[in-house]
């Protein structure tokens, strides 16, 4: 899953350097870069990883902390706080109005901050001259739109894309999803695309499948997709109906010797125009209204100089409809349809 042993030693020699800040790569971690490091006191080590909490579990363990600051996902935030593997935050840390002003709740004290952003189809247009893909339904059509498909290697998302494909509307995914009717449901909708199928398991995949015309579509994180289609990616469209919203939050792992300067950091990127700066180098949405607000008063917002809310997935014209993926769905199904996407995974040679 991780690469743990590499990392480790990295973050180890960066310690002494400043602040660890791992996160996930590619163009998500230069827009941080771009948006956080200017003004930020301490130097910042940015480190990559690919999500989990096996590596912070075995730095805890031992007592030798290497990350500081992690970048995790909302199953992994709710995990990590009740197995106390993060720092729990002073209730002054961020202003006192900044739960009305989230998108999306801080479900724990150990959470700051970051992004949402949502799981879409992208499609190459060239291999669709005359009718381009519109639903999520189109993505799971491989008569309508032939072509060679990719999706990612785990089953969040995949699943609840199946469902929406066949007709569940977003409300009721998650109730369909917890019967065994339900999951041979989606299982059923994920084989029809299984022959030629690709699995990516790296943000950067999807658009370089893209781009090479690999695939004819894919699954993507919205933000990797809308980055290249604003940096001038002309090939690639992206379906919005029928996306996936998701959270994204800054976490402090617990006895970090370096805890006051992680607290400074989770601070800084809380404030509005931090997470509006971010959006001028990848279109993933600001977890603050009021960041979002700053954009729509500061268009054209890219850094690019073209407007960046169409491609913001929380925006007015996008977030109606979406579903919100549901951490507590997969912190009680998860094991259960991780077990069962790996065999499909193995039946299907994939």
């Amino acid at each position: 899953m991780l690469a743990a042993p590499s990392l480790a030693i990295l973050a180890e020699a960066g310690c002494a350097e400043g602040l660890s800040v791992v996160t996930w790569g590619g163009s998500y971690q230069t827009s941080q870069r771009n948006a956080y490091a200017p003004g930020f006191a301490t130097p910042i080590v940015w480190l990559e990883y690919r999500g989990g909490l096996d590596e912070i579990r075995a730095q805890v363990r031992r007592g030798e902390i290497a990350w500081d600051v992690v970048d995790v996902l909302g199953h992994d935030a709710r995990a990590g706080c009740e197995e106390g593997l993060f720092l729990r935050l002073p209730d002054d840390l961020f202003p006192a109005d900044l739960d009305g002003d989230l998108v999306i709740p801080r479900p724990n004290d150990c959470v700051g901050p970051n992004i949402t952003w949502s799981w879409v189809a992208a499609f190459d247009r060239t291999a669709f001259p005359h009718a381009a893909p519109a639903s999520v339904a189109d993505f799971f059509d491989t008569q309508a739109f032939p072509g060679r498909r990719a999706i990612a290697a785990f089953p969040q998302a995949n699943l609840e894309m199946a469902l929406m494909a066949d007709g569940v509307a977003a409300g009721d995914v998650y109730a369909v999803l917890a019967t065994d009717e339900g999951k041979d449901r989606a299982f059923a909708v994920l084989t029809r695309i299984a022959p030629d199928l690709h699995l990516w398991s790296s943000g950067e995949e999807p658009v370089d499948l893209l781009r090479s015309g690999e695939v004819a579509m894919t699954t993507a994180y919205n933000g990797r997709v809308a980055a290249a289609e604003l940096a001038g990616a002309a090939r690639i469209g992206t379906i919005h109906a029928g996306q996936i919203l998701d959270e994204e939050w800054f976490v402090i792992v617990a006895g970090t010797p370096n805890e006051a300067a992680a607290l400074d950091f989770l601070r800084h990127v809380a404030r509005p125009e931090q997470q509006a700066a971010q959006a001028r180098w990848i279109p993933y949405g600001p977890m603050r209204r009021s960041a979002l607000r700053i954009i729509a008063a500061g268009e054209p917002w890219f850094h690019t100089g073209v407007p960046v809310l169409p491609h913001i997935p929380t925006s007015e014209d996008r977030v109606e409809g979406a579903l919100v993926l549901d951490p507590d769905f997969w912190a009680g199904h998860g094991p259960e349809l991780t077990a069962r996407f790996a065999d499909w995974r193995r039946g299907l040679g994939l």
